[in-house]
């Protein structure tokens, strides 16, 4: 198995000290949130990824994927009815691409729902087109860098912009390029299917859709650390012969970040070596 950290759990930690207790706790690799990198992440650039991709090597780790794409700056949006913040949404991702690529990842997952949620008077069906027209913009840059773009499926209670991975799903099949696809994220997936989540996995496994996956709890913790089972899920990705990064994200760390990385990391491990 792949199991990567979220390393926004360890911030703000510096990152070699990140790197460190990641790979104590027995990740072999890292999914980086690039707020966490830079203050302003408009700055990244090919040589600081260099920096990040190697440190991590250094501890024995590799870069996973890139994720929490548009925490920074401030008033970013892909809906917007103003072309200039949307073109500045989108040269921000089209840099994270290819800091992507210059750390060894092979994903990037795109969540972000503020940042596609519709603004005041815009309706919903207007924000899912300017999605959908964004996506379709990055994906022969993703395609060019040799990455894989997710759109990522998430829980009304964030957007009401692609919730299931049905409708992701739809989406990346509309725009059709091979360097888009989704992934599944048990906590949302456990708040906004109608279908056990690890039925909703093996089936867009099997359509070839998914191309990450992200584990933890419907109470936003750690995976292990509420009442969403997780032997299903991983049962499936075992069954397939997933060859993904599975990466342990919550969002709310119990105790605190290290102890719940740290237990999570435990939990996913024994559950894993228990498969059939």
């Amino acid at each position: 198995m792949k199991l990567s950290l979220c390393n926004e759990v360890l911030h703000p930690l510096p990152f070699e000290r990140q790197c460190a207790l990641a790979a104590a706790y027995g990740y072999t690799g890292l999914e980086l949130a690039p707020f966490t990198l830079a203050p302003d992440p408009q700055t990244l650039d090919a040589a600081a990824a260099q920096r990040f991709r190697t440190t991590a090597q250094d501890h024995g780790l590799a870069i996973s994927s890139l994720h929490w794409l548009l925490v920074k700056p401030d008033g970013l949006s892909l809906v917007s009815m103003d072309a200039a913040v949307r073109q500045q949404t989108l040269s921000l991702l089209k840099r994270l691409v290819d800091v992507a690529a210059a750390c060894g990842a092979a994903v990037l997952v795109h969540g972000s729902p503020k940042q596609r949620s519709p603004l005041p008077g815009q309706g919903l069906a207007d924000a899912v087109e300017r999605l959908h027209d964004a996506l379709a913009e990055l994906a022969p840059h993703a395609a060019a860098a040799g990455v894989i773009y997710c759109l990522e499926p998430l829980s009304p209670v964030e957007t009401p912009v692609i919730n299931t991975v049905a409708q992701a799903a739809a989406m990346v099949d509309r725009i059709g390029s091979p360097a888009l696809r989704t992934m599944l994220d048990v906590s949302a997936a456990s708040q906004a299917e109608n279908t056990p989540v690890h039925e909703v996995l093996a089936h867009y496994l099997a359509s070839g859709h998914i191309a990450h996956v992200q584990l933890n709890d419907k109470n936003r913790r750690g995976p292990g650390q509420g009442d969403t089972p997780q032997q299903p899920v991983l049962q499936v990705l075992k069954n397939a012969g997933y060859a993904g990064w599975m990466a342990v994200e919550p969002f709310d760390y119990q105790p605190d970040g290290p102890g719940c990385a740290e237990f999570s990391a435990s939990h996913v491990k024994s559950l894993w070596s228990a498969l059939a």
